[in-house]
C-alpha cells in the first residue's frame, strides 16, 4: 500500500529489520556535556559504548521536548505530494511528542485539503516500539490499507509488556520517579528497582530486589505470567550497554522458551538518557496491560 511509516528515533529495533523494510525516521536530539546532538536513526552500537561510557564518567546528558513546528517540517514534504503517513510516536505518558504531532496534522490542515497522516501513540517505548513498527511493515507489505494498520496499532499498543530494571537510581532521582533519599540508600544495599510502563503509558516501580540475580529472576517471572505466543515469538531485550547482562537473561529465557526469537539492542541515547548506563528491558506481546496486577 502507498503510504510511509514513521516513527520517533527513540525506539530501539533489529538493524537487519530495518534493512529490509523503508521506515522513516523523526529525528531528536539530545545533550551530552555542552554538545547537542541531532539523532535522525537508530545509532550504531559503537557510538552507543561510547555514549554510555561518557555517562558512567558523570558526562552530564538531557533530552529536549519537540515542538509542533517540528513535526510539521519532517511530514510537509509528503504532504504537499499527496503521500499518506503512518507515524508511531513515544509514548504520551513519557512524553509530548503524541501531541505535538497531533497539533502539526492539524497545523497541515490548515494550509492543506488533503492531509492523510494517522498518528498512534505506541504507550511505550524502545523495544515495544520496536515491535509495533517490525508489525506495521509487514502489515503494509501484505496490502493492509493506512486506516486499518494504524487501527490494528492502537488496539494492540496496550499488549505490549515492559519489564526492566534500572542500575544508577541517580537517573530516576532526577527524573522524579523516586526521592534522592531513596536512591541513596538503595545504592548502598545494591537494590535494583523493577518498573513498567502501565496502562496510560506512564512508569511503576512494581518491585525492588537485591542484586541482578533476583532481578533478572523476577522479570523472567513476571515474563512467564504475561507473554502471549498468538502474536509471534519475538521478545526485545534493550539494554544500556550492559550486553553480558542481556545475554544472561536471554539465556534465562530460552531455558523456559526454548522457541523464542530474542533480539538484544542498544538502548537509543534518548530514552538512555532518562535511565542511565546498564539498564536492561524485557519487552514482548502480553497480556492486556489494562488487566495486570503491577503493584
Amino acid at each position: 500500500m502507498d503510504y510511509e511509516i514513521f516513527v520517533d528515533v527513540s525506539l530501539d529495533i533489529d538493524k537487519e529489520f530495518l534493512e529490509q523494510y523503508d521506515v522513516k525516521f523523526v529525528p531528536m536530539e539530545y545533550m551530552l556535556g555542552e554538545e547537542t546532538f541531532l539523532c535522525d536513526r537508530p545509532e550504531t552500537d559503537e557510538m552507543m559504548h561510547d555514549y554510555y561510557e561518557k555517562l558512567r564518567r558523570t558526562v552530564p546528558t538531557k533530552t529536549s521536548q519537540i515542538a509542533p513546528f517540528h513535526y510539521v517540517s519532517v511530514f510537509e514534504p509528503y504532504v504537499k505530494e499527496k503521500k499518506s503517513v503512518l507515524y508511531l510516536s513515544l509514548s504520551s505518558g513519557l512524553s509530548n511528542t503524541y501531541e505535538s504531532a497531533r497539533m502539526a496534522v492539524e497545523m497541515l490542515k490548515e494550509s492543506y485539503d488533503e492531509v492523510s497522516v494517522e498518528v498512534v501513540d505506541s504507550l511505550g517505548a524502545t523495544g515495544g516500539m520496536g515491535l509495533l513498527i517490525e508489525a506495521a511493515c509487514r502489515h503494509r507489505e501484505a496490502g493492509m490499507g493506512l486506516e486499518e494498520n494504524a487501527a490494528w496499532l492502537r488496539e494492540n499498543a496496550i499488549r505490549i509488556n515492559y519489564w526492566f530494571k534500572v542500575e544508577d537510581l541517580m537517573y530516576l532521582k532526577r527524573g522524579g520517579r523516586i526521592s534522592a533519599a531513596t536512591a541513596v540508600i538503595g545504592t548502598a544495599l545494591n537494590i535494583k528497582p523493577i518498573l513498567t510502563v502501565n496502562k496510560e503509558g506512564g512508569l511503576d516501580t512494581i518491585a525492588k530486589k537485591r542484586g541482578d540475580v533476583l532481578a533478572l529472576k523476577y522479570m523472567v517471572e513476571r515474563f512467564a505470567e504475561t507473554f502471549d505466543e498468538s502474536f509471534g515469538e519475538t521478545v526485545y531485550l534493550c539494554c544500556s550497554d550492559c550486553r553480558e547482562t542481556a545475554e544472561k537473561l536471554k539465556k534465562m529465557l530460552l531455558e523456559i522458551r526454548p522457541e523464542l526469537k530474542v533480539k538484544i539492542t542498544m538502548l537509543s541515547p534518548v530514552i538512555g538518557a532518562h535511565t542511565g548506563p546498564d539498564m536492561v528491558a524485557l519487552i514482548h506481546y502480553g497480556k492486556d496491560r489494562r488487566l495486570l496486577q503491577t503493584q
